[in-house]
């Protein structure tokens, strides 16, 4: 994992660096869904981790969604994505990440089944203060055949449970990973996605990541 964290540092000095150009070493691309209930962070993972200055399509919100976006627990929310995130991670030498940040309401469901086209997997961020909320997005994925792990953001007042636990709540299978992650910070950011892609890797016979 270090050799590839490394690999992550010198890819990047920080969101929007300007590392427009992919390394020529790179071999293979691969599509992933940042997925997550309303209000989860995948706009701040997402700009967190991309290499090239990430797309956004955040709007403010106003007094017309009052009615539909549920802000328990994030009073201070203004805005919304209202269309997707978008962002690029070259993991290592050879493989680049391509992440699709999909907006977490549900009056944008079809939206997300057309961004999964393409997609191998999917890393679900969820949050403990709401950790119903991530049945539906872990449902969708389950119809779409689509791979997934869990990250927890952690949030300053987010309770901690043991992960036992969490799997319980969640009812995750034993293989599906669980991990923890600060959605502003690039190291447990890659990490997170560093589980995601060993798993994939598993699924389909390949090596794992060294």
């Amino acid at each position: 994992m270090d050799s590839v964290l490394a690999s992550e540092r010198d890819a990047q000095s920080g969101p929007g660096n300007g590392a427009v150009y992919l390394r020529p070493t790179v071999r293979t691309s691969v599509k992933l869904l940042v997925v997550g209930h309303f209000a989860v962070g995948k706009t701040t993972f997402v700009g967190t981790l991309s290499e090239i200055r990430p797309l956004h399509t955040e709007e403010r919100m106003t007094q017309a969604g009052a009615l539909v976006d549920d802000l328990s627990g994030v009073p201070d929310k203004t805005t919304t994505t209202v269309a997707m995130d978008f962002g690029r991670l070259t993991l290592n030498d050879r493989l680049v990440l391509y992440l699709f940040g999909a907006p977490g309401q549900h009056r944008f469901t079809r939206l997300w089944q057309d961004m999964a086209t393409g997609a191998l997997g999917a890393l679900v961020l969820a949050d403990t203060r709401r950790l119903e909320q991530s049945f539906e997005v872990m449902g969708l994925l389950e119809d779409h055949g689509l791979p997934y792990a869990v990250a927890l953001n952690q949030f300053p007042d987010s309770p901690r449970y043991a992960d036992h636990e969490i799997r319980e709540a969640l009812d995750l299978l034993p293989e599906t990973p669980l991990v923890t992650c600060d959605a502003r910070d690039p190291r447990s950011s890659t990490e997170a996605l560093i589980a995601l892609v060993r798993h994939l890797l598993t699924l389909s016979g390949q090596e794992p990541l060294s």
